[in-house]
C-alpha cells in the first residue's frame, strides 16, 4: 500500500502509561537493571529507588509494593543459589525500609544474570504475543 505524506501529521508513537505490576518481567526487568547499579555495601531506601525508576520510566508507574516484591524474589533466588541470606538484605530503617547489597565480586556476575533471566522472558512473552496476533510464524 502507498502511503502519503501529510505535512504537519503528529508523531503516532505516543505510548499510553504502563502500570507496575509484581511477577511481571517487563517491570521486574527494569528494577533489576536499576538494583544492578545501586552503590554496594550501603543502605538504599526502597523509596529513592521507586522515585528512581518513575524518573528514569516517566511512562511507567512504579510502587513500592512492585519494588518490594522484586526485592524479596531476588532474595530468594539470592538464598537458593548461595545458601544464605547475606546478599540482599531488606530491613527496616529510620526512614522505611531499605535495601542492602552485599560488597562483593560474585554480585555483579549474579544480579546480571538475573537480569538476563527476566530479559529473555520479555523475549518469550513478545515472541508468543506477535505469534498470536498473527505477525510472526
Amino acid at each position: 500500500m502507498q502511503l502519503r505524506d501529510t505535512p504537519g501529521l503528529p508523531d503516532p508513537s505516543v505510548q499510553p502509561p504502563t502500570v507496575a505490576e509484581a511477577g511481571d518481567p517487563f517491570s521486574e526487568l527494569r528494577v533489576v537493571h536499576l538494583l544492578a547499579r545501586l552503590p554496594r555495601g550501603s543502605a538504599v531506601r526502597v523509596r529513592d529507588i521507586v522515585d528512581r525508576l518513575n524518573a528514569d520510566y516517566l511512562d511507567w508507574s512504579f510502587s513500592h509494593d512492585v519494588v518490594v516484591a522484586t526485592i524479596v524474589q531476588l532474595r530468594a533466588n539470592w538464598s537458593s543459589d548461595y545458601r544464605n541470606s547475606d546478599g540482599i538484605v531488606l530491613r527496616d530503617g529510620t526512614a522505611g525500609p531499605e535495601l542492602v547489597i552485599e560488597d562483593s565480586s560474585r554480585v555483579d556476575p549474579w544480579i546480571v544474570r538475573q537480569a538476563e533471566r527476566h530479559h529473555a522472558a520479555c523475549e518469550a512473552r513478545l515472541q508468543a504475543f506477535a505469534i498470536e496476533e498473527g505477525g510472526a510464524a
